[in-house]
């Protein structure tokens, strides 16, 4: 296997733009590729545009009548079938939606089949992660569920354990539910608790099906409020356990940049610094349990200058082993490009001073009147008896 990494990447993805009043702003997909370019990651991973994919590919989630939907509301967005999800308040219908989302989705599936074959080793799809897609329905700011489609390419292909580890602060519903009763799948969602946050789903109770399905879902639902030292608490006592007892033969990772607590969308009170830790502890995992093949994809994020530039280049940098320092002074031609599209001040290093970030291992014991470790309790219980694990 090569040692390479790769990044998908086509200037196109940034025509993903449902609008200028729209959170989801496409700037922060061009910032991330320049800042990555600033600190040279560029020549540390081969960058290369996958093409989209087409009708077969995206069949392999979604149904024909919602892309025919999605392909009709994109030659006419007058044309949007709101029973579809389309043309509503959270994926308004824009000129060339359906080939922007076609090519989104192509460089994850793209990443995957790289990574599958042997290609390389990890591959980053920044501008993926778009993680709501339902089969029938666009939901959450997302048309055409990329993540689930690299997955269904990688089964397609001939693997018989994939894991899927969602960090974004919303639930992963759409990749759930494509996989719901899919034992070759096994989806694990760190989130906002739904009682707070859209989608309202992501309950510890989620497992899945009765059946070969069952304990194939695993949902942690976060207080709303948790900093860096809960989020890393939470993350080391379920998931690591997980992958260790799957042992997948390719790790799918999201890492929506949302949870932090500058992200004006959601609650949760993380640094990039810990958003850092989770990426590396991801890299780590799929060395030790997968071979090294790692999949790393977007996902949410919506302090577009902040946050997202500085969080996905720290992804990109662990992926290319090439980390880069958190402690490091961003160049100032980034900061300046900044200025220029959207006339704000740039951060001035990639950390938000909180490296290294510190937490309590689980098993050290926990405290059953702490309402992060209550939540960490009720996912343990749910799934892991299912799986042949200890709660």
């Amino acid at each position: 296997m090569s040692g390479r990494a790769l990044l998908m990447w086509d200037e196109a993805v940034t025509q993903y733009d449902f609008g200028s009043e729209h959170p989801m702003d496409p700037v922060r997909l061009a910032l991330t590729m320049s800042l990555v370019r600033a600190y040279g990651l560029d020549r540390a991973v081969d960058v290369v545009a996958a093409k989209p994919a087409g009708d077969s590919t995206l069949r392999l989630v979604h149904r024909e009548d919602y892309v025919e939907a999605v392909r009709a509301a994109s030659a006419d967005p007058r044309h949007a079938d709101q029973a579809y999800g389309l043309g509503t308040v959270d994926d308004p219908a824009f000129a060339g939606m359906h080939e922007v989302s076609a090519l989104i989705a192509g460089q994850s599936v793209g990443a995957a089949e790289a990574v599958w074959r042997g290609e390389a080793e990890h591959a980053v799809n920044f501008a993926g992660g778009l993680h709501h897609a339902m089969p029938g329905a666009a939901s959450g700011f997302c048309i055409y569920n990329d993540a689930s489609l690299a997955i269904a390419r990688l089964l397609e292909l001939g693997a018989e354990r994939v894991a899927y580890v969602d960090v974004d602060v919303h639930h992963g519903d759409g990749v759930q539910a494509a996989f719901w009763e899919d034992p070759r799948v096994l989806t694990v969602s760190l989130h906002e608790h739904p009682r707070t946050l859209f989608p309202q789903t992501g309950w510890p109770e989620e497992t899945g099906p009765s059946g070969p399905g069952e304990g194939g879902a695993v949902n942690v639902a976060l207080p709303a409020g948790t900093g860096d030292a809960g989020w890393l608490r939470a993350f080391h006592a379920v998931v690591p356990e997980l992958i260790a007892d799957f042992r997948p033969q390719v790790l799918v990772t999201q890492h929506g940049a949302d949870t932090h607590f500058e992200d004006p969308l959601a609650h949760l009170a993380v640094s990039l610094d810990a958003q850092r830790a989770v990426q590396e502890a991801c890299h780590e995992l799929a060395h030790e349990y997968a071979g090294g093949r790692w999949v790393a994809l977007g996902g949410g994020g919506y302090a577009v200058v902040d946050v997202v530039p500085r969080s996905w280049t720290h992804l990109v940098g662990i992926a290319a082993h090439a980390p880069v320092d958190p402690e490091s002074v961003i160049p100032s031609s980034w900061r300046d490009e900044v200025y220029a599209r959207t006339r704000q001040l740039g951060p001035g290093r990639m950390t938000d001073g909180r490296w290294p970030v510190a937490f309590r291992d689980w098993s050290e014991g926990y405290d059953p009147a702490d309402r992060l470790d209550q939540a960490v309790l009720a996912t343990r219980k749910a799934a892991f008896p299912l799986r042949g694990l200890l709660a």
